[in-house]
This record gives C-alpha cells, sequence and structure tokens, in this order.
C-alpha cells in the first residue's frame, strides 16, 4: 500500500513539475481580432471560420472585431472582450504581436495568440506553420509542370519559410529549372503583385506560386485569363480554375484555431513558441488538377506521406 501511495505522490508530481494545469474547463469565450474584414477571402474568411468551428464544435461564445490595425483599435476591442469575459483572444497576423506585448499585462485574465512573431509571456503565445515543407512539394509541382523551365513566385515577405521551400523543391525535382523570385512588401498589395507577374511572365515564367493573401486570388485570375499554371496559396483554391491551379498549399487555420481551443480548454495549453506542420493535421496539399499526371501526383504523394512519418524531405535522404 505504502509503494503504491508513493507511485501515485510521484505521478501527482511530475504532472506538477511539467507545468500541467489543475484544472480543466468546460468551454470557454473567444475572442477574434481581424486586420481587414471577415469577408477577405483567402486569410480574413479562414480566422473567422476557424471562430465558427471553435463555437459549433466546442460550444464556446465567440466574439470577433474587424479592421483592427492600430493599438488604439485593439485596446478598444480589448477593453469589450473584458466585458464579455473572453478567455482568450486570437490576433489573426503577425502584426498583433507589438500590440499584444504592450497590452497584455493590463489584461492578465485573457490569453493571448497571434502568428509568426518573436514575443511570448505568460499569457501570450506565438504559433506558425512550418510552411518550408508545404512550399517544397508545391516548389516540386512547379518544376514538374513547367514547359519552359522557368518558374516564378511573387511573394510578400522574403522571411516566408515556404519560399526557400519552394525554390529547394523545384531544385530537387530538375536541377535545371530556373526560379525567379519577387516580393511584394505587402500581403495586400494587388497592384505590386500584378506588376511582378507581368515581367515574369514576359519572361517565360509559365508557372506561378502567388504566396500572399490578398493578392493572391486576383494573381491566379489573370494566370487563368493567360493560360498559364499557379500552385494556390493557403487554402485549396482549385475552384478557381480546375485546369489552370495544379494543387495549392492549404494551411488550415481552422483546425489549428480549434486544436489550439481544445488544448486550452482541457488544461492542456502552454504558452511559448508553437510550431504545426503536416503531422498536426493542420497543413496538406489540395485537390490535384486533372492537368497533373497521375505519376506527378503519386510522387508528391508518396513524399508527403513519408514526410509525415519521418519529418525527411526527399532531398534530406
Amino acid at each position: 500500500m505504502q509503494k503504491l501511495l508513493l507511485v501515485l505522490i510521484s505521478v501527482l508530481f511530475f504532472l506538477t513539475a511539467c507545468g500541467q494545469p489543475a484544472t480543466k474547463l468546460t468551454t470557454i469565450k473567444v475572442g477574434l481580432l481581424l486586420p481587414e474584414t471577415i469577408n477577405e477571402p483567402v486569410w480574413g474568411s479562414k480566422g473567422y471560420n476557424g471562430l465558427l468551428k471553435i463555437q459549433s464544435d466546442l460550444h464556446a461564445d465567440v466574439f470577433y472585431k474587424e479592421g483592427m490595425s492600430t493599438i488604439s483599435d485593439v485596446k478598444e476591442a480589448l477593453d469589450d472582450f473584458k466585458e464579455q469575459e473572453v478567455n482568450l483572444v486570437f490576433g489573426h497576423g503577425s502584426e498583433y504581436g507589438p500590440f499584444f506585448e504592450e497590452l497584455h499585462k493590463q489584461y492578465p485574465e485573457m490569453d493571448f495568440v497571434y502568428f509568426n512573431g518573436g514575443f511570448t509571456a505568460d499569457n501570450v503565445t506565438s504559433i506558425q506553420f512550418e510552411s518550408h515543407a508545404m512550399g517544397f512539394f508545391g516548389g516540386m509541382v512547379a518544376a514538374k509542370m513547367s514547359k519552359t523551365k522557368h518558374i516564378g513566385v511573387i511573394a510578400a515577405f522574403d522571411w516566408q519559410p515556404e519560399i526557400e521551400g519552394f525554390i529547394k523543391g523545384a531544385k530537387y525535382e530538375n536541377p535545371a529549372v530556373d526560379v525567379s523570385v519577387s516580393y511584394t512588401k505587402s500581403w495586400s498589395s494587388k497592384e505590386k503583385a500584378l506588376t511582378a507577374y507581368d515581367d515574369m511572365a514576359k519572361k517565360g515564367v509559365d508557372v506561378f506560386y502567388p504566396a500572399g493573401d490578398s493578392f493572391n486570388l486576383p494573381v491566379i485570375e489573370k494566370i487563368k485569363e493567360d493560360g498559364y499554371y499557379a500552385i494556390g496559396y493557403i487554402s485549396d483554391q482549385s475552384d478557381v480554375g480546375e485546369s489552370t491551379v495544379l494543387t495549392s498549399t492549404v494551411q488550415n487555420v481552422e483546425q489549428l484555431y480549434e486544436l489550439v481551443a481544445t488544448e486550452y480548454i482541457a488544461g492542456q495549453f502552454k504558452h511559448g513558441i508553437k510550431s504545426y506542420d503536416f503531422q498536426d493535421g493542420v497543413i496538406s496539399l489540395g485537390t490535384f488538377s486533372s492537368e497533373v499526371p497521375n505519376n506527378v501526383k503519386n510522387e508528391v504523394t508518396k513524399a508527403v506521406e513519408v514526410y509525415k512519418l519521418t519529418g525527411e524531405l526527399p532531398n534530406e535522404k
């Protein structure tokens, strides 16, 4: 009996030492801050759908604020959330890192989650998609399908891991392929993105990876009009043009938000910098176009499955 008691004490000590909260929640109230609107077709709508998923699957009360782009906007929203007794706040973008860094101590009863930042605290977490691999697989498809052996990336910022991944995936598939890269320095600059597209098309690029939020769909529409190929970004964009979008590199924000909220309710969520990948079920490739031959589809699909199991990309074996 004494041995059993000692074992139980040891187990409890281990759980406490690992930072496991002692209590669980039955439900939560969740707030979402959006830099634009819930109708923004790529990024904003995915955040809103994630909030609705938390509401329907976890029976949580949810609230959202659109156009939250300044520190005063965010503070006013958080004051409102405080009155509503919101527990968990998602800042839908990297821009919320500096805001949460400045304001989090004023709201100790709230926990804050945002994307792609380096700041964390006792009630602040930065989450990020490990997007190098999704870019790698998109690059494999692009290199296989290019007739001119010249493909292009139109990205927002040079820190996006999917860009390096795309280049490495393309070079793995065909070392002779030429990869042009252009940066808009903005997630939403449609004009800069379309100018970059025109420049690349004139130079013979025939497969494009428009890796930005608001400019993504306008660029794909132009690619479709001109008869080239695209790799979709963030959502499965096969519905934009089945013969245009070869596949998509999908970030399942909806599933990620529900995963975070589920862990939070269970008392298992710990603050810090947290990364998510294919293995977590929150990154995937989208529907393959019928333009993609079965042998290419099978090669890439197999490489994805191996990556899920081993964490190794084809160029790392």
